[in-house]
């Protein structure tokens, strides 16, 4: 069924235009430290740059934190960290700067979401860390083994299994992908009470297999990335389904462009950006990153 589906998507990359883009690498540098893996970037109204990466190297909680968020200025000079050995801060996944240029940060490993305001104090913080001396006791002295049933649990409301990303609504409203662990898409009132969630793990109406990254457009409508359906799943503000998008690849990143001619790019992990109308048809397609391993990698977990 993979290789089907990844044939039908080469059919299609072949009767659509590629775009023609320019690709660099940013030689950024941190004084005295060397950048791990970064997972994800973003920019404010003044064009500095954020990127979170898998940086690192105290510990013990599961494993050593790899979890570490640096500001670039737009000549892309070192600034700060942020929010540097914080609580949260144990396995990067993704960054976001919404219209106030507070910065969030999704961390994986903690099951956390953390809001800085412009000068890099905490705002909000979501979700809860696992205690690490449960996880060593449990796992480690007594040898226990998490149960088949709990691998993929419904989520409960709060916590978060694994978040991935964050976007906003028109109304500050917050949308979370939860994620690797919970199989679900969360809103959460810009006062950060809990609103709604929905998923389960599967490949239906409402379930998700891996729930990667997601995105709002101008009309407030959700775009939740199903990397391991290979679909971006649709919702409305109260997300409420409206469609599927099936063209896409293995989606592991969403966005959406500015107004007032917005478009929906999509990355599906192998290098491939997507380049979608509003409406979910793909207008053109690039490739980066040529040369660097990426051939097939939405076959990995």
């Amino acid at each position: 069924e993979q290789q089907a589906a990844i044939a039908r998507q080469e059919a299609l990359e072949k009767s659509t235009p590629q775009l023609q883009i320019t690709e660099d690498v940013l030689r950024l540098t941190v004084p005295g430290h060397t950048i791990g893996e970064a997972v994800g970037v973003a920019k404010n109204s003044k064009g500095n740059l954020f990127v979170f990466t898998r940086s690192g190297n105290a510990g013990p909680a599961r494993g050593a934190t790899a979890s570490q968020l640096y500001e670039f200025d737009p000549q892309l000079k070192f600034v700060k960290q942020w929010g540097q050995d914080n609580y949260a801060a144990s396995f990067a996944h993704n960054v976001r700067v919404d219209k106030y240029d507070n910065v969030w940060m999704t961390d994986e490993g903690s099951n956390m979401v953390v809001k800085f305001n412009p000068q890099g104090a905490v705002l909000m913080v979501l979700g809860r860390k696992p205690e690490a001396i449960d996880f060593l006791e449990r796992y480690l002295e007594r040898g226990e083994r998490e149960p088949e049933n709990q691998r993929y649990p419904v989520g409960g409301v709060g916590t978060f299994g694994r978040p991935t990303d964050v976007a906003f609504d028109s109304s500050d409203n917050i949308f979370i992908s939860d994620g690797y662990k919970n199989s679900r898409i969360v809103k959460v009132n810009k006062d950060g009470t809990w609103n709604k969630a929905v998923g389960t793990r599967g490949a239906g109406m409402n379930q998700f297999n891996t729930v990667h990254a997601v995105a709002t457009d101008a009309k407030n409508n959700v775009y939740v990335a199903d990397r391991g359906n290979r679909r971006i799943q649709v919702y409305d503000d109260n997300l409420n389904f409206i469609k599927s998008i099936t063209n896409v690849g293995a989606p592991w990143s969403v966005c959406t462009s500015p107004t007032p001619n917005q478009y929906l790019f999509s990355g599906d992990g192998n290098g491939k950006i997507y380049k979608l109308d509003m409406n979910g048809k793909l207008v053109g397609w690039a490739q980066t990153s040529q040369g660097h391993g990426q051939r097939h990698r939405d076959l990995q977990g």
